[in-house]
């Protein structure tokens, strides 16, 4: 869903979330089962409302992730939850890393698929589980470590 934002700047956005997001699942699951997950695009005034009500920090950010409980006993494809991504946010980091705006979006949307699946970042050892499995979704989409540049 595009709720704010000038993403038509992003060619075919849902057309990429949807490869990025399998390609997510693909790394972290043998299984062959059915998921879901929406994605809002929105912008910075939106994400850093959400970003305020949902986790206290009154400032944009570039992705956000809200995972569903799961549901026993339900039927049809599994859903993760939602995923909120920031317009500006993304362009000014794609630009600040000189990153393509379709690769830091795809980053983002199997960033945020990770978070879904329980996947976190908050200790170390946790984020370099996390980080490896975006490099290798990412590398899955033909998509260059976006971590190799990083000062440590």
């Amino acid at each position: 869903m595009i709720e704010a934002g000038d993403w038509s700047r992003l060619d075919d956005a849902e057309a990429l979330a949807q490869r990025a997001a399998e390609a997510a699942l693909a790394v972290t699951y043998e299984a062959n089962e059915d998921f879901e997950a929406s994605v809002m695009l929105t912008d910075d005034a939106r994400i850093r409302e959400l970003n305020r009500t949902w986790r206290a920090k009154d400032k944009p950010t570039n992705v956000l992730s809200f995972p569903a409980p799961e549901q026993p006993g339900a039927t049809g494809p599994r859903h993760l939850g939602d995923i909120a991504l920031a317009y500006e946010t993304l362009v000014r980091e794609s630009e600040e890393e000189s990153k393509e705006l379709a690769h830091h979006f795809a980053h983002l949307i199997i960033h945020g698929v990770l978070h879904l699946l329980g996947y976190d970042h908050e200790v170390e050892a946790e984020a370099e589980i996390m980080e490896a499995l975006e490099v290798k979704a990412l590398a899955s989409l033909g998509i260059a470590d976006p971590y190799r540049n990083m000062a440590a």
